[in-house]
């Protein structure tokens, strides 16, 4: 059996281990692979694995060997699952891997915007604080979340454990969901739609799929709901946010800040408006790349293959 990796890297720079899909076929793993060279390094495939590489219908149409395509990560839009379901393709994704590590990130980048621990270390050693005339000093305003509302715009697994860590800081907590669920056991959480969440929230954290009904859902119109001194925070997809509408939000006051670890295109543009936008943190979508969640998501991609194989397919996204 004929297995292909068209681009390993990011899961797997080197720190982990692909023995697992090597007991199960004959592995071939290409760290990346271009648009011009998929086809030919398909070829023949019955498995295919990617990440990020597309694998549109002109591609799936002419790999008539393909059986199983693993996604190595949790979303999935870039198979053409319904052509992959037409030519009998079954198509799997790694979903709940990497929800502790997301979590995280979420409040790295809020504790940031509301404490400012990088900016303040960096005035530090530069000596601001040993020329200083007083015990102290802060050169950006401090927040406290205690007594705060957090917005979170999808209420799935990681929305409800973002919700827990935002409790124990003491925050109010509006959730989004398209079909809402029994959340009783929480104090102080209402439901809302995204209109009031956008309006009543002094954090607003976005975790829900791209689709093209989300696609843009953080435009203009709705970012100028929100309130001026909130936060926007986004560790889910870069399209759901326009970035020009976001840049121009930060840079005119309509909100405070936001911190992002994904934009609309990525690797991005070196001109994307939100590099100079204000009090805008951005890190290069590693929300996900922890060691520990990445040996997760190699552990069940191998389990998705290995359940294949034995005629049990499992997480599938295209039945």
């Amino acid at each position: 059996m004929k297995i292909v990796v068209l681009d390993g890297y990011t899961l797997n720079p080197g720190d982990l281990s692909w023995e697992g899909l090597e007991k199960l076929g004959e592995l071939t793993v290409y760290d990346r692979t271009s648009a011009d060279k998929v086809l030919e390094r398909a070829q023949g495939a019955e498995i295919i694995f990617t990440n990020k590489t597309p694998l549109g219908e002109d591609i799936l149409a002419q790999l008539p060997d393909l059986k199983f395509i693993g996604v190595l990560a949790t979303g999935f839009n870039i198979i053409n699952t319904d052509v992959a379901k037409k030519n009998g393709v079954i198509v799997s994704n790694v979903p709940g891997y990497g929800t502790p590590s997301v979590v995280q990130l979420t409040f790295a980048l809020l504790l940031e915007l509301t404490q400012h621990v990088q900016r303040h270390s960096d005035s530090v050693r530069e000596g601001k604080w040993s020329r200083s005339a007083d015990f102290c000093f802060w050169d950006y305003p401090l927040v406290e979340l205690s007594g705060k509302t957090m917005g979170i715009i999808g209420f799935g697994s990681i929305g409800e454990e973002v919700a827990d860590v935002a409790t124990a800081f003491g925050m109010n907590i509006i959730g989004s969901k398209r079909h809402p669920t029994d959340q009783s056991h929480r104090k102080n959480f209402k439901w809302a739609e995204i209109p009031e969440l956008l309006e009543q929230s002094d954090v607003v954290s976005i975790h829900i799929p791209l689709s093209p009904e989300t696609q843009g859902l953080i435009n203009k119109a709705n970012l100028a709901l929100m309130k001026p001194s909130a936060f926007l925070l986004n560790t889910s997809r870069g399209p759901l946010v326009v970035d020009q509408d976001l840049a121009d939000a930060l840079n005119n006051g309509v909100i405070a800040g936001a911190g992002i670890d994904v934009l609309s295109k990525e690797p991005p543009n070196a001109d994307n408006p939100l590099f100079t936008a204000k009090n805008c943190l951005i890190t290069p979508h590693i929300a996900w790349a922890t060691l520990e969640a990445r040996t997760r998501l190699m552990a069940i991609t191998v389990d998705n293959l290995a359940a294949f194989i034995n005629k049990n397919p499992v997480n599938v996204v295209n039945k």
